[in-house]
């Protein structure tokens, strides 16, 4: 069970070797000396920098004891819920800083170029550094304080809070991760080479402080040996660097680049993991202007990842909901899209903090307060004060035998009660009154509360054939009269009413003597991709007599019938007065972003099925099979050349399938807005005030319940937001994300959880004197655990909502390694240089942490060695019930087997080494 020498990380079961030599080879004499000066005893309570000593110190009774104790702890707990709180600003802020973009311009094979934006933090590198820091920041200063506030002396707080965090971050965390799968359900490690990586970096800062400490300079830090701790720091980054981008052994394999059946996704392979001999196959090469290949290839195959599944989750919500226009479609699908979208180990943090205190989920509080936004507020103001009458509709095309229809008249808005005349009239167009139509003249009345009146026109039909005409109907002298339909001679009511358009009403007479001419409306017409099926419209103008066959046929273009899109049908046939038939088309989505192909429909000359209505006594007309010639003849010799059916203009209609310019647009948008760093994110202290004051539930994103019903917070909810209000005003000062692009709200958080941990300092050391527990052992217990629980929460939430491992354990060993270089290494390094400029050693006592660091490092092997196995059996977290409950037994005796270690050593039970 080991990792491939050629991915560059050590082997747990090496890592296990390396562990027992060290402990063979411990030094007797030291080991013994350590047990002759073992001191069971707890310091008596001196006071701290913040909190004065609590009078009187000496003959207290068991029951002064417990309660002082008890006071002590919740103070604890308290501040933990205030570093927890405004460890959601900074963690805010880290988000924000890491979700920085830039535009990368991509060639695709056919030589066409394309933008895609890609994040400028490499994911591993931020989960390293910033978000490593955010998450053990308060281990971290814990550290530097204490040795700042004692006079630059080693003390036990710090170091074995960040040991024992460590234990309870792999263990405990893991095994609850492991556990928490849905049933049926693993989690896999998606990055796996990082993980052994950080893994070992994580066992080796442990095995480092052993080794200086026990084996280096017995009891002493030199300078050196400080320095190297805190580089070891840089030095994690830059391999878990490396082995994220497959920088090294991967530059000796030959890579190959090409392009996948989706337009703009690159896809990579190492060939056979065979040396390169620089014939790598360079066929439908993807090229990146101004980008190397190695650096932001995987950042692009990962943007258009997400592009793809954000068009998925688009299409996937306009089955669902067909009738919804692309407004609402954006607005679910910027909601899915940041539900199932990746998130980061922050995001989780944040979410896990804000559930804890009664602040809801973040997505969905977010959804909420985008729904209220001024900017989605559309106000509609009539004047209800004026009566307006016009046409509705304003236009009619009828048939020449329609012989009388209607038009109709209407009024809104003003004094309904009272009574409205208008008067009508019609006007000659191409069509004249007495040969075409009826004159028409007359007036409208409308009595109280009426809003709708009719006055019939006449249509005039003939056996000539003519081309279609048409003519006007025109309302004017709008007057009014009283309730009781008297007219007001006076019109003093004239400024209350007026005529709008339209006004003038178009009365088309389609002629149906002729078959009539066939063509389309447009020359070009343009398609998208995604609309599944399309009608083309085809006209029928000039006539609408008989039943008239139209063949139509396509041609390709770069568009490819069968591939492209598909005909359901060769022809379309108009019935006797049918003016408009469609001929359908299948366009087929293959899921392209851009895309612009072409092809042609071609009108073939109409034929003539049957002349007249199915009710007249006019014969069949012949088919291209042949009917009675005779017949045909006779017909023909009465109709002029000009009564045939025949092609108007537009008979050739070019096809332009395009990617949908409007789901185009929404996919680009949900790009930008369906980053996490926009919901957890603050533009202005208005917005972090009202979020501090406000309870929200406590509700899964995962939840289907409709958004108008939303769920009502709990009494919980209610009893941690009270709890925590004070922070939450107090934090809620913090510079918004906004500003500085994060750094301002970065920089402040992080003074304010130095100041929360001077605080924790105090009172952990009181807590321990006070009921009796030495430091070392209230740091690994009590400490740790307080400065563990959001990153719990924030693991088991990541745990059941990401697809990999990555989010809730993969980050935990990157972290314990940071916790030593950065904790102890910053820490050190300053002392080690403080006593050096004095002339002084600086000097640490190896007690219970030498022993702490020595157990943890041999667990940590198992507890990593268990995780690679279970990769075997489906993935490192969930799998079988059976499998998970034997997983989490063995992890949680791994962290109580610590904790009983490291309190028999402190307390002088067995020997410390």
């Amino acid at each position: 069970m080991s990792v491939s020498s050629a991915r560059g990380t050590v082997s747990p079961i090496t890592l296990v070797l390396l562990a027992t030599v060290l402990l063979i080879q411990l030094p007797v004499s030291s080991a013994s000396e350590s047990n002759e000066t073992c001191n069971a005893y707890v310091k008596p309570c001196s006071g701290g920098l913040v909190f004065p000593l609590w009078q009187p110190v000496s003959n207290l009774s068991v029951g002064d004891k417990i309660a002082r104790g008890a006071v002590y702890f919740l103070g604890m707990v308290y501040m933990f819920l205030g570093v927890s709180i405004v460890a959601d600003r900074f963690m805010s802020a880290i988000e924000v800083i890491t979700s920085k973009e830039k535009e990368v311009i991509v060639r695709k094979p056919d030589g066409t170029t394309t933008t895609v934006n890609i994040k400028i933090w490499n994911e591993t590198v931020s989960n390293l550094t910033l978000m490593a820091l955010g998450s053990s920041a308060p281990e971290i200063l814990l550290s530097v304080i204490e040795i700042c506030i004692n006079n630059f002396q080693a003390g036990d707080l710090g170091p074995s809070t960040i040991v024992g965090s460590a234990a309870f971050n792999l263990f405990i965390i893991t095994a609850i991760c492991v556990y928490c799968i849905p049933e049926g359900e693993n989690r896999t490690i998606k990055h796996l080479h990082v993980f052994f990586l950080t893994a070992t970096w994580s066992i080796i800062a442990y095995l480092w402080l052993y080794f200086i400490l026990s084996v280096s300079s017995v009891g002493v830090v030199h300078i050196w040996e400080a320095i190297v701790t805190l580089l070891f720091f840089p030095a994690t980054v830059i391999t878990a660097y490396i082995a994220d981008k497959k920088l090294f052994p991967y530059a000796f394999l030959s890579k190959k680049y090409r392009s996948s059946r989706h337009k703009g996704m690159v896809v990579s392979s190492e060939g056979d993991h065979e040396l390169a001999d620089g014939k790598a196959n360079h066929h439908d090469e993807v090229v990146f202007k101004g980008v190397s290949e190695e650096s932001d290839i995987k950042e692009i195959k990962e943007f258009e990842e997400h592009r793809k599944e954000y068009m998925d989750i688009l299409r996937e919500l306009r089955k669902k909901n067909p009738n919804a226009d692309m407004k609402t479609l954006e607005e679910m699908a910027e909601y899915e899209a940041i539900n199932r979208g990746p998130k980061s180990r922050a995001f989780y943090r944040i979410q896990a903090t804000r559930k804890l205190t009664g602040g809801g989920n973040v997505v969905k509080k977010s959804k909420i307060e985008r729904k209220a936004s001024l900017d989605d507020v559309k106000i509609e103001v009539k004047d209800d004060s004026t009566t307006r009458v016009y046409f509705d509709p304003g236009h009619y095309t009828v048939m020449e035998n329609v012989g009388t229809f209607y038009l109709t008249v209407t009024r809104e808005g003003g004094d309904l009660n009272k009574t409205l005349y208008v008067d009508y009239k019609s006007e000659d167009g191409t069509a004249n009154a007495g040969s075409d139509y009826e004159n028409a003249e007359g007036t409208v009345v409308f009595y109280p509360m009426e809003t709708h009146k009719q006055f019939p026109i006449t249509i005039l039909d003939d056996d000539i054939f003519e081309e279609d005409e048409h003519f006007y109907v025109r309302l004017s002298n709008l007057r009014t009269g009283d309730s009781q339909g008297m007219f007001d001679s006076n019109n003093s009511g004239a400024g209350e009413v007026k005529l709008i358009p339209p006004f003038v009403a178009t009365v088309m007479i389609l002629d149906d003597d002729h078959p009539g001419i066939f063509h389309f409306e447009e020359k070009e017409m343009n398609v998208p991709e995604a609309i599944g099926e399309v009608e083309i419209k085809v006209v029928r103008s000039s006539g609408a007599r008989g039943t008239v066959r139209v063949p139509y046929h396509t041609t390709d273009g770069s568009a490819k019938k069968g591939r492209d899109f598909d005909t359901t049908d060769t022809e379309v046939i108009f019935h006797n007065d049918e003016t408009e038939k469609a001929i359908l088309l299948k366009i087929f989505d293959d899921e392209e972003y851009e895309k612009n192909e072409t092809f042609q429909i071609h009108l073939d000359e109409p034929l003539i099925v049957r002349r007249g209505s199915e009710n007249d006594d006019d014969e069949i007309e012949p088919s291209r099979e042949g009917r009675r010639e005779s017949e045909a003849q006779q017909e023909e010799e009465h109709l002029s050349e000009m009564a045939k059916p025949r092609l108007g203009d537009i008979k050739t209609l070019c096809v332009h399938i395009q990617e949908s310019y409007e789901f185009k647009n929404v996919v680009d948008k949900l790009l930008k807005k369906a980053n996490v760093s926009l919901v957890v994110g603050t533009s202005s202290w208005r917005e972090q005030f009202i979020e501090a004051i406000t309870v929200s539930a406590d509700k899964d994103s995962g939840d289907e319940d409709d958004e108008e019903d939303e769920k009502l917070p709990s009494c919980m909810d209610y009893v941690m937001h009270f709890l925590t209000l004070f922070w939450k005003v107090i934090f809620a000062c913090v510079p918004p994300t906004d500003y500085l692009g994060g750094w301002a709200c970065f920089t402040v958080s992080i003074i304010m959880i130095g100041v929360l941990t001077l605080f924790i300092q105090d009172l952990a050391t009181e807590f321990g004197c006070t009921v009796g527990l030495k430091n070392s052992i209230t740091a690994i217990s009590v400490v740790a655990l307080g400065t563990s629980v959001p990153d719990t929460f924030a693991s088991k939430v990541a745990a059941v909502n990401d697809r990999y491992a990555d989010s809730s354990i993969g980050n935990v060993t990157g972290s314990n390694a940071v916790n030593v270089f950065l904790g102890i290494g910053l820490a050190w390094t300053i002392a080690a240089i403080y006593h050096a400029v004095q002339g002084n050693s600086f000097e640490v006592d190896p007690g219970s942490l030498a022993l702490s660091v020595t157990v943890f490092c041999i667990e940590a092997v198992l507890c990593c060695t268990v995780i690679v196995v279970r990769r075997k059996f489906g993935g490192e977290l969930g799998g079988p019930f059976k499998l998970r409950i034997v997983t989490v037994v063995f992890f949680v005796f791994l962290w109580l087997f610590y904790i009983i270690m490291s309190a028999l050593v402190a307390y002088c039970v067995i020997p410390s080494i």
